[in-house]
């Protein structure tokens, strides 16, 4: 678990942030405006629910099970939202966005990292800089999307208090009109990273 000090949590975030691959121009100019955000000094976290301060750090981690030959994405009907959304939670003060990912998946999920879930990447896959919608509208979730693989088969304990139930998704049926604005963005950049990564067959 990383758990950092004020002196230098701010500088892993922002190391954090600078290792992400900008998918499009939206994507480079959203990482640069949040190295701006995170070298201005102002708090980083949300102090206070709803929305202290306004614009603060989510990770997101999105669970996809990517064997065989069609991939799969889970998605939660989260309450407050009223959209199907990756898992994920709010960055606390002094807490790293990784770890962050390990304590929400236990929560929200039941999984325990290492055990039922692994990360794709050790960094974020994509930024996004978002202004909410639903019944906590009009802060800004600054989110690290993270990407942990796991069996889509595998038991799920998910929190009902925060969901009104949870689905996996075929990769090309998630419920773009009903989701994230980013997520086809997200799900072009996984389909990159896929395509990057996979082994050339010789002719």
């Amino acid at each position: 678990m990383l758990t950092l000090s004020p002196h230098n949590m701010r500088q892993q975030i922002r190391d954090e942030v600078a290792t992400i691959e900008a998918l499009d121009e939206l994507e480079h100019a959203q990482i640069a405006d949040t190295l701006r955000w995170i070298d201005s000094g102002v708090e980083l976290c949300r102090l206070a629910k709803p929305a202290t301060p306004p614009r603060h750090l989510v990770s997101y981690f999105v669970c996809v099970d990517l064997a065989g030959q069609d991939g799969h994405v889970l998605l939660v009907d989260h309450i407050n939202a009223q959209l199907w959304l990756p898992t994920g939670g709010h960055v606390e003060p002094g807490e790293h966005p990784r770890t962050t990912v390990q304590r929400e998946a236990h929560e929200e999920l039941g999984l325990t990292l290492g055990r039922d879930a692994d990360f794709l990447l050790p960094a974020p896959l994509f930024l996004t800089a978002t202004e909410t919608v639903g019944l906590t509208a009009g802060h800004v979730d600054v989110s690290l999307w993270y990407v942990l693989t796991t069996d889509r088969h595998s038991r799920l304990d998910y929190d009902a208090s925060e969901f009104h139930g949870i689905r996996w998704f075929a990769l090309d049926q998630v419920p773009l009109a009903r989701s994230d604005p980013q997520m086809a963005r997200f799900l072009q950049k996984l389909a990159r990273r896929q395509r990057a990564t996979r082994p050339v067959t010789a002719p």
